[in-house]
């Protein structure tokens, strides 16, 4: 879903970097929300901060199906991927303009990751609709936004977005997401 605030791809070997792991460590923010065999939907993984750490994690039962608009964000995610031998379990996606590509997922996701993510859609209603339908009853969401890109009044409307598509908000701050704006989400 494209937006005239999306992260420049060449960002993203930065947030791709080992140094980001002195401020975020993947394994602690998304650790306590998977396990092996699990469906894993990440919009916007960027080159693969996240995804890497969440294949592993899933093992070779489970995948990760990633999901974002720029092609040389993905293009960097596969090589990644294959360089650690997690490619089999990472499916990467290009989106469409107007929506997620996601419609073959109905059902079957037992975990959504969206970080830094939300901020930058434009419809977010939308969104939200098209996350649910991918989601597994009771499948969970972790939904941070970083603070200086979203405000706190614009993050409380995302969540109403979020509970009209059908979630609830379970817990309100993960504490391990550094200067965010955080949520966990369950579909009902």
């Amino acid at each position: 879903m494209p937006h005239e605030h999306v992260c420049p791809w060449w960002i993203g070997y930065l947030l791709a970097s080992p140094i980001r792991r002195l401020f975020q460590k993947p394994e602690k923010i998304v650790g306590p929300f998977i396990k092996n065999g699990m469906r894993i939907l990440e919009i916007g993984p960027g080159m693969g901060f996240f995804t890497l750490p969440m294949a592993e994690i899933v093992g070779p039962e489970g995948g990760v199906i990633a999901v974002d608009i720029q092609d040389k964000m993905l293009r960097e995610l596969r090589q990644r991927a294959k360089k650690t031998g997690l490619d089999g379990r990472i499916d990467c996606r290009l989106t469409k303009q107007d929506a997620l590509g996601i419609g073959d997922l109905r059902g079957s996701i037992d975990f959504t990751l969206l970080m830094a993510v939300v901020h930058e859609v434009p419809d977010r209603r939308r969104f939200f609709e098209e996350v649910r339908s991918a989601m597994k009853t009771a499948g969970t969401v972790l939904m941070a936004d970083p603070r200086p890109y979203f405000g706190i009044d614009e993050f409380e409307e995302a969540l109403i977005f979020a509970r009209e598509a059908g979630f609830n908000r379970s817990v309100d701050r993960i504490s391990a997401i550094w200067r965010s704006n955080s949520a966990l989400l369950t579909a009902g």
